[in-house]
């Protein structure tokens, strides 16, 4: 016999006597007590968010909400030319691309740093270790390098320093910062340590799990795309992307 299923992050609509989450009464307790990042950590956590950490959470989920014309917002646009009467389709769609190579990055990097603190021992060798296996394995380090951004990223340098303001410990940031110091050496040159490298670190410094940090970037973009499908319901972009899709050149093969 098995033991009967249950959750721990909030009570069931059917039942109408108690409305819950996490412990804490939802119309009491969080509902005009909570902001939305307190909230969306607690229910991920099951942890209340530290005061001195709500600054730091809260910048985390709005430096990736929007970045202009990205390749989710795109993707966004078009498919909201497709389906204009479903508002939710194209912000999902447009959140389906947050992952290894466009926003998501810092799980990847979040991962690593995590790893490094865990391991303890020196900093530097650790880090030397991380780029010997990522040249081993043929594969970009996450959270390093930016077409746009050189050699620093102005959006990490601001998400350390509200950390920082906040009172985290810094162990993570260090090592992000020394992984970068250590890239530099091995390559010769720069190479930025860019905003989801930073959100690595600074989620990690405030305790939320690796596992599903690629979520904060999914939460804040769907925001952002929001605000895209509803400029293209009034000012759309979309005839333009399709005129120049069919400008493009046919050739026949060789």
């Amino acid at each position: 016999m098995t033991d009967k299923p249950f959750t721990q992050i909030g009570t069931p609509t059917s039942d109408t006597n108690r409305f819950r989450m996490r412990g804490r009464d939802v119309l009491t307790e969080i509902l005009g007590e909570k902001s939305f990042s307190e909230t969306f950590y607690l229910l991920v956590t099951g942890r209340e968010l530290p005061d001195n950490y709500a600054r730091a959470f809260d910048a985390c989920m709005v430096i990736l909400m929007d970045h202009g014309i990205t390749p989710t917002a795109l993707v966004a646009r078009m498919v909201h030319d497709s389906l204009p009467d479903d508002v939710q389709l194209p912000m999902i769609a447009g959140t389906m691309m947050v992952g290894n190579k466009f926003a998501g990055t810092m799980a990847g990097a979040g991962s690593i740093f995590k790893e490094g603190i865990e391991a303890g021992g020196d900093p530097r060798e650790f880090a030397q270790s991380v780029i010997t296996r990522h040249k081993e394995q043929k594969k970009f380090i996450p959270g390093y390098g930016h077409p746009y951004y050189f050699p620093t990223d102005p959006r990490a340098d601001r998400m350390f320093q509200i950390a920082h303001e906040g009172g985290v410990d810094g162990k993570y940031i260090e090592l992000a910062r020394i992984l970068a110091e250590e890239i530099e050496k091995s390559r010769g040159k720069p190479l930025t340590l860019n905003v989801t490298g930073a959100l690595g670190a600074v989620l990690n410094e405030v305790g939320f799990p690796v596992e599903v940090m690629r979520a904060v970037a999914a939460v804040g973009r769907a925001a952002g795309l929001i605000g895209h499908v509803y400029e293209e319901m009034n000012n759309p972009i979309a005839p333009a992307v399709v005129d120049f899709i069919n400008n493009i050149e046919y050739r026949d093969p060789d």
